[in-house]
């Protein structure tokens, strides 16, 4: 993957990719946040807490996390796991968080996160990745639409009745 790396390593320009770590417990915060926001959601403080806890924690098959760095401060973040799948027996890797702070935005930092992502999951032998996101988010599906493939597949979720 052109461009990105999960070691610390320049990802074009300034831009650097590289695991998250405990001292980006603010600004991670701050991108959660601000992730959360776009989607409507709030979560308690003990949610943070426990989500930054279990990114850090680099359990096999728990969330890992990369944060872009530019001029040493955090401008994006991106979550993952690793999961067991029935068609794959190599498993398949789940990208569950993206987000680049508006500034940041159509700067290479989406593309160079995601290419963190592949580059993690081809060093464990899991060729597929993939990733959801809403309909009305226009702006990541134009990049979506260049880096990946969209399936007709529709989600759903456990209802309350």
């Amino acid at each position: 993957m052109s461009g990105a790396a999960n070691d610390g390593t320049p990802a074009g320009g300034d831009l650097r990719i590289r695991r998250l770590r405990p001292e980006d417990r603010a600004e991670w915060g701050a991108l959660w946040q601000a992730y959360l926001a776009f989607y409507d959601t709030e979560l308690p403080a003990a949610v943070h807490d426990t989500t930054f806890a279990r990114l850090l924690d680099a359990a096999p098959d728990g969330p890992q996390g990369f944060v872009a760095a530019r001029d040493g401060r955090a401008v994006g973040l991106v979550h993952y796991l690793f999961h067991a799948h029935c068609w794959r027996p190599e498993g398949i890797c789940y990208l569950q968080d993206l987000y680049a702070a508006p500034e940041a935005r159509g700067t290479g930092v989406g593309r160079a996160l995601i290419e963190a992502v592949y580059a993690a999951a081809d060093a464990r032998g899991v060729p597929g990745v993939y990733w959801l996101t809403q309909d009305f988010n226009a702006t990541a599906r134009r990049l979506y639409d260049r880096i990946g493939v969209a399936t007709p597949f529709i989600r759903y979720v456990r209802g309350t009745g």
